[in-house]
């Protein structure tokens, strides 16, 4: 792995992990506690309220044009996350999945894809599942206890505040794509 990760992101990377992030294809996301912070405000008239990393949106959109597919499977149904992914033109979106894996199955079929191409990005136990059936799982910081123990990996930053750009970013560079971009954040 090229040593510009670990300035960036400085932590313990294993190779093992870097190994298996130079052959991920798709890097399937939850959506709370990890593009979010956890946290839902509640209007007056019921809406709901969640705050994105634009960070983490120029992150996907650089992952996809280096030829990564990106995927969201999330417990929830959200208009705001829907359209937020669409924003950054993330083509499969999987909402209201409590049997995640099942979403996951039939993202590999879709795809043509085996477990060792897909990396799955989680913070608590309905993500466990998938975790344990990927190439590369991860965890972020602030995600419960088991599922730490559980990841290949966890980012130095939490859910909501740019994790998934630094695993945008740890698959860029281990695939030797990190300087290609030259997009918008959206």
């Amino acid at each position: 792995m090229d040593p510009l990760f670990q300035k960036l992101y400085p932590c313990n990377l294993s190779e093992s992990v870097a190994t298996s992030a130079a052959q991920i294809k798709l890097l399937i996301c939850d959506v709370d506690g990890v593009f979010s912070d956890g946290r839902i405000y509640l209007g007056n008239d019921g809406e709901e309220f969640k705050a994105f990393n634009t960070r983490d949106g120029y992150g996907v959109k650089a992952l996809q044009k280096s030829g990564v597919d990106v995927a969201i499977i999330t417990g929830r149904n959200s208009a705001m996350v829907e359209n937020r992914m669409k924003s950054l033109t993330v083509k499969h979106i999987y909402m209201g999945k409590e049997n995640k894996v099942a979403a996951y199955e039939e993202l590999l079929q879709k795809l043509s894809l085996t477990p060792q191409q897909v990396a799955f990005i989680g913070d608590d136990s309905p993500d466990l599942k998938v975790m344990s059936k990927v190439g590369l799982s991860i965890s972020v910081p602030d995600g419960h206890p088991f599922v730490k123990m559980q990841a290949d990996h966890i980012t130095t930053l939490n859910g909501g505040f740019g994790a998934v750009r630094e695993v945008c970013d740890l698959l860029l560079i281990a695939q030797g794509h990190f300087d290609e971009f030259d997009g918008s954040s959206s």
